[in-house]
């Protein structure tokens, strides 16, 4: 089995997300989506890099400094 594209799977979720509030308005939708997608997206990566920070941030296009926000931020540190 192939799997889905992530941008289907992301939309298929939004689409899931916005039926189960049945209604009512989203609230800090951005901040959520994001925070969601970053996590996994740093675990991986890290290991991937083997906890080479300095790999993760470069593969990632980012300063380490930012990285190690972002790994403080998603308690991965």
């Amino acid at each position: 089995m192939t799997p889905k594209p992530i941008d289907q799977c992301v939309r298929e979720n939004l689409e899931v997300y916005f039926r189960d509030l049945d209604g009512e308005d989203p609230h800090s939708m951005h901040e959520m989506l994001i925070s969601t997608v970053e996590k996994p997206l740093l675990e991986v990566v890290m290991a991937k890099a083997q906890g080479n920070q300095s790999k993760a941030a470069e593969w990632l296009g980012i300063n380490r400094n930012t990285l190690r926000r972002k790994l403080t931020e998603h308690k991965l540190l």
